[in-house]
């Protein structure tokens, strides 16, 4: 090979083209037993395979190059970062897969360099590309684009969403004078409709349509493929002969054939290219010709979310690969300075920029997703906003802006402190509001329309005057504010997402603002079955003829109208990112090949069209918008999360409920003869009911229009009463006893009393008839908790092994009265042989509510080994009796009350949480779009005109938000139980925690078993397997549970000192992952301290364990603290993987994270 590679580069350093064709055969040998087995290999790892196939582009690169840099040529071929799996621990947890190939990498040679520098100048562009900024570090990877371009190799750019990679293909394209032909690639994409479509004739003939890459081989324009790491590999192998043989054939017979060989053929022959095209159908692919792909980094390579691996070692060989950089803060600003007219950014931009600098290097996957929703683009908006229209609003802060562009209002509290900590950590805290209390107005004067401080010239009447939208509408407070603001974003030439609960009036929003600017509209309602087709044309067959009429979306792009997109998060994904190219550079190719050009690629390359070819283009009007409304991503809306996917491309607007004095002003328009104090009941009653939705209490969040709907009833028909209007709402919610309940209660507290027809009366069925009994409402005693907190403190008592006389009970003091050093006494402290807590040689732990002394280790050192024995003999035959007492002790109501109260909002919150739970396991459902299997009736037409991809079969496939749970999922709750839980929970009240922990679940869980299985399992110095709660064997009753919380306070209290966290974590894992395919999900959470030190455990063990096994979830929740111990800890352990929860009622947040993040995983 590497006598090939000399004969093929003579210019090329004959040490370099060795030292690469080494390391490139080394890589391939990894995969080899025999090599892997022999002392010469350096690898502890295998590795993907290397593409060999692209040394000999290398080597040409190297000849042109001589003195180019051979680790930045390596990334070419191989780019390992992204390949490989940074966090994954070979060579027992010591390193990486990264950083062992970096090692390799450094011992072969290769010097690493992660931010190279610009070695020479770029050539001037050809047209002058608008609002470009030349960022060194981007400049580097444009320059090493244009030398992969000069020896004909087609690149692929890989960088996240907002990072600049259009902008840079686009300034490449520029530079080389390329027509760019842009592809967006989806999901259900095929090889078909990659290469060819079918059509109709106007005598009803079918034909064959080149797609618009092909087009792009026959003109010799640059095929820019966007998003292939969206494209199925089967669908991508079509490309492959293309790639490297610039050769195809097509599906009508045709073929393409590579230049050379077509004119070789044409003159060896004597045919011209009509008989090559129309009698032998062979056609000639374009010399300049060139394809540039890009791609979202593999998920894999970075810490976040787990995601296929599309970087597969066949795709290796097609392209060399070219990643974009981060940029520097300073590089950040210069960008965002281009696109503001004055120039100058204030420190408080600065500020902004380094808040999402600190998301984006976070390796917490939480942070990264918030980063997304920052990314360059978004920080321009913020920048030009801010520029244009904070000078009037000074209201409207850093702070606003960050949390707007994060959907803040919208997300999970835990997720909410983190941006806000993030952004106090750079200075930015919310703006304090000056003149908060000037009403905004909404004027028209002078054909000027003016919202509070933003003025906008009104539209003159055109012939699509009926498209402007008539609404009925009152201007409250708040929803003035709203228009405003979108307004702003409008007159910005932005297109708009408004992302909020349902009903609280999105579509009256926008159509508002469009009846005041007097601006057409065009309206789309998307659903679940909702194609890419259906989405730009609609097909229908007159006299075996198909005509495709333009869609909504179309017609408004051509006439300059708005194109309202409603529902958008219920189409899936893959269908509404071909909106990419539309609202990111105004192009997009439709599915009868016509297109869509802005006006300034009009002038660029469309000036010397035929007719033919001009009747294919539709211009774009300068005045298209596109205004995007979806409901918040996940339940009880079950939409796919369409702002994660193209929000960036958008300015996103969070739109919520109207606050009290908004809603109450909303409610007197609707309602002008209903009481004052009637509104106001009904406004109060609706506001706790949302605040109970944002703590988790409930699921639904009861919206305006549910409020508005009962004023309404109760204008039109007096005669009713106001609980028969309250009725019309909420009874559907008789059906869910736990919600009857949350919403009764709430209702009565304002006085709306439900009729007992609905919410009073419980439904059930007796042998087929429909019967109905009163639900009693019975009232808990409640008990006040025990106890206040006990600092620790030290003793300085010493003991030799002759002072120990053996272990005891030790006398009971009637009065309680602290005693500390001694021997005598049950419940002293920081003594010997009784027992008591801090001291040593005592049976047991016992806990007199007194102050702790807590004797050293040392001392400890000194008890016999005799004497640890008697002391744990004594301490087992009083767990026995304690054990039996529980099984014979009647229930006792005031104890288990005691602990459920603090914790009965904690309950219903984790409760909605499950209810939320969607399915992830694969399962077997129907797929559209294929070209074999059962005939789709809903693809007729399709058929008609010759398409092969109309039918639809079965097969397995992840499920989409909404679809039912095929299998259950499975929890591991793995409990500490040991003594530092008792011994220090005077302390803290880390084991009162943990007991509340364990009810929290035990409770919650409750009705969910078809959902969620569970057992908890403890572990203690004494085992690391104790069965507290078995799988199937669940408690039935209060009784059962009381007894299990008497069990696991009795074990920590009599159980040995030690620690048994890793073994029992492990031991949860290992048999979870045997039953991995009995359910949908497997979690295993592991509930302790964070006394790990104490007992020599190292973090990285622990690391280890918890990312032991892909498919089982493993998580550790800390819930006691020395000091600052537990965070210190949870700083050592992966990202994502550990919690502290000092607060019971944080724990259905860290629970409502933890599977909620498995499942957007």
């Amino acid at each position: 090979m590497i006598l090939r590679l000399r004969s093929l580069a003579p210019n090329a350093p004959a040490e370099k083209l060795e030292t690469l064709t080494n390391f490139a055969y080394s890589v391939v040998w990894s995969n080899d037993p025999d090599f892997r087995d022999s002392e010469e290999n350096p690898w502890a790892i295998t590795l993907t395979h290397f593409p060999l196939e692209s040394l000999s582009d290398a080597a040409r690169l190297l000849n042109l190059y001589p003195k180019m840099s051979l680790y930045r040529l390596l990334l070419r071929l191989y780019p390992y970062e992204l390949v490989l799996e940074r966090t994954k621990e070979i060579n027992d947890g010591k390193t990486g897969e990264v950083t062992a190939v970096e090692e390799i990498l450094k011992k072969s040679g290769f010097r690493i360099e992660k931010s190279p520098k610009l070695t020479k100048k770029l050539p001037k562009s050809v047209k002058g590309l608008l609002n470009y900024v030349p960022i060194e570090s981007q400049e580097v990877v444009l320059s090493e684009m244009l030398e992969s371009y000069e020896v004909g190799k087609d690149v692929c750019l890989i960088g996240g969403k907002g990072s600049g990679k259009s902008t840079l293909v686009s300034r490449f394209s520029d530079i080389l004078g390329y027509k760019v032909e842009p592809i967006v690639l989806f999901k259900d994409m095929t090889s078909r409709e990659l290469v060819q479509q079918r059509s109709t004739k106007d005598d009803g003939d079918t034909t064959w349509i080149n797609a618009p890459l092909i087009r792009a081989a026959l003109e010799g324009k640059l095929a820019l493929l966007d998003g292939i790491d969206q494209l199925h590999p089967s669908t991508l192998s079509i490309l492959y002969r293309l790639v490297h043989d610039r050769e195809l054939q097509l599906h009508d017979g045709s073929r393409l054939l590579r230049w050379d060989r077509y004119d070789t053929l044409k003159t060896n022959n004597g045919f011209t290219d009509d008989i090559l095209n129309n009698v032998h159908g062979i056609y000639r692919t374009h010399p300049k010709f060139y394809i540039v792909a890009t791609a979202c980094p593999p998920h894999t390579a970075r810490g976040g979310k787990s995601q296929k691996q599309w970087l597969t070692p066949e795709l290796l060989s097609v392209f060399f690969y070219h990643q974009m950089p981060e940029i520097t803060v300073d590089e950040e600003l210069e960008v965002i300075e281009m696109f503001c007219s004055t120039g100058g950014l204030s420190e408080i931009m600065e500020k902004m920029v380094r808040t999402a600098r600190s998301l984006r290097q976070s390796n917490e996957s939480s942070k990264k997703s918030l980063a997304s929703s920052l990314s360059t683009r978004q920080m321009i908006r913020i920048a030009q906003r801010s520029e244009r229209f904070n000078a009037v609003d000074t209201g409207h802060g850093p702070f606003e802006e960050i949390s707007r562009a994060c959907l803040a209002r919208f997300l999970p509290q835990l997720n909410k402190d983190e941006l806000e900590s993030t952004m106090a950590a750079n200075g930015i805290r919310p703006t304090v509001r000056k003149g908060s209390n000037i009403t905004k107005r909404i004027e028209i004067f002078d054909n000027l329309l003016t919202i509070g401080n933003t003025r906008a010239e009104i539209l003159g009447d055109t012939a699509f005057k009926s498209k402007v939208p008539q609404l009925l509408f009152y201007n409250i407070q708040q929803h003035v504010v709203a228009l405003e603001e979108l307004l702003r974003d409008y007159l910005l030439g932005q297109h708009l997402l408004l992302v909020g609960n349902q009903g609280v009036g999105k579509n009256k929003l926008v159509d508002q603002l469009l009846y005041l600017l007097n601006r057409p509209r065009e309206y789309i309602q998307l659903h679940r079955d909702t194609t890419v087709q259906a989405l730009t044309l609609q097909q229908n067959v007159t006299d075996g003829v198909v005509y495709f009429e333009d869609s909504p979306l179309v017609r408004a792009a051509r006439e300059g109208h708005v194109i309202i997109i409603d529902e958008a998060d219920k189409a899936p994904t893959h269908v509404t990112c071909i909106l990419k190219t539309l609202a990111e550079c105004g192009e997009m190719i439709l599915s009868d090949n016509r297109r869509i050009v802005p006006k300034t690629v009009m002038e660029q390359h469309y000036q010397h069209l035929g007719e033919e070819e001009l009747h294919k283009i539709i211009p774009l009007h300068p005045e298209f918008r596109m205004f995007v409304l979806a409901n918040r991503p996940g339940f009880p809306f079950l939409g796919n999360d369409f702002y994660s996917v193209l929000g960036d491309l958008f300015s996103v607007h969070a739109v919520d409920n109207p606050s009290f004095e908004s809603e109450m002003e909303l409610l007197k328009k609707y309602g002008p003869e209903i009481p004052l104090e009637f509104l106001e009941r009904i406004a109060k009653a609706f506001g706790d009911l949302r605040t109970l939705a944002d703590e988790g209490t409930i699921s639904y969040p009861y919206s305006t229009r549910e409020a508005v709907n009962i004023v309404k009833h109760l204008q039109k028909y007096p005669r009713d009463t106001l609980s028969e209007a309250i009725d019309n709402i909420f009874d559907f919610d008789v059906y869910n006893n736990e919600l009857r309940k949350t919403v009764r209660r709430t209702l009565k507290k304002h006085k709306l009393e439900p009729t007992e027809g609905i919410l009073l009366r419980k439904r059930y069925t007796d042998e087929g008839e429909l019967k109905v009994e009163m639900i009693p409402i019975s009232e808990l005693p409640t008990l006040e908790r025990s106890g206040t907190l006990n600092p620790l403190r030290y003793s300085d008592k010493k003991f030799t092994e002759s002072d120990f006389g053996g272990p005891k009970h030790g006398k009971v003091d009637p009065n309680g009265a602290p005693h500390v050093g001694g021997n005598t006494w049950a419940g002293g402290s920081g003594g010997r042989d009784t027992a008591g807590l801090g001291g040593v040689g005592g049976p047991y732990r016992l806990d007199s509510g007194n102050p702790v002394f807590q004797v050293s280790d040392a001392v400890k050192q000194a008890l016999s080994p005799e004497a640890r024995k008697m002391a744990r003999a004594m301490a087992q035959k009083a767990f026995d009796e304690k054990l039996l007492e529980i099984k014979m002790s009647k229930y006792e109501g005031n104890v288990y009350e005691e602990y459920l109260a603090p914790i009965r909002p904690q309950i219903a919150a984790l409760r909605v949480i499950l209810n939320s739970l969607q399915a992830k396991a694969k399962e077997r459902k129907w797929i559209k779009h294929q070209t074999s299997g059962d005939m789709d009736d809903t693809k007729i037409i399709e058929g008609v005109v010759g398409e092969k991809n109309i039918y639809r079969r079965r097969q397995d496939e992840n499920p989409e938000p909404g679809d039912p749970q095929q299998k259950p999922k499975r929890l591991m709750l793995v409990v500490d139980v040991s003594g530092s839980m008792y011994r220090f929970n005077g302390y803290d009240r880390r084991l009162d925690r943990m007991l509340e922990c364990a009810l929290l679940v035990m409770e919650a869980f409750e009705g969910f078993e078809e959902m969620f299985q569970y057992d908890i399992v403890g572990h203690s110095g004494d085992d690391y397997k104790l069965p507290i709660v078995e799988h199937g064997k669940l408690p039935r009753d209060n009784k059962e549970r009381l007894d299990i919380m008497r069990i696991m306070h009795l074990h920590s209290q009599f159980c040995s000192s030690g620690d048994n966290t890793l073994e029992a974590t492990d031991e949860a894992i290992k048999t979870l992952a045997t039953q991995v395919e009995d359910f949908d999900e497997s979690f295993v959470i592991m509930l302790s301290d964070s006394n790990l030190e104490r007992y020599g455990i190292p973090p990285k063990e622990l690391s280890k364990i918890l990312n032991s096994h892909e498919d089982v979830k493993s998580f550790a929740i800390f819930i006691g603290s020395l000091g600052d111990q537990a965070e210190r800890l949870k700083l050592q352990l992966p990202p994502g993987k550990a919690y502290v929860c000092l607060d019971t009622t944080k724990l259905p947040q860290i629970l409502q994270r933890i599977f909620s993040e498995t499942i957007l995983a």
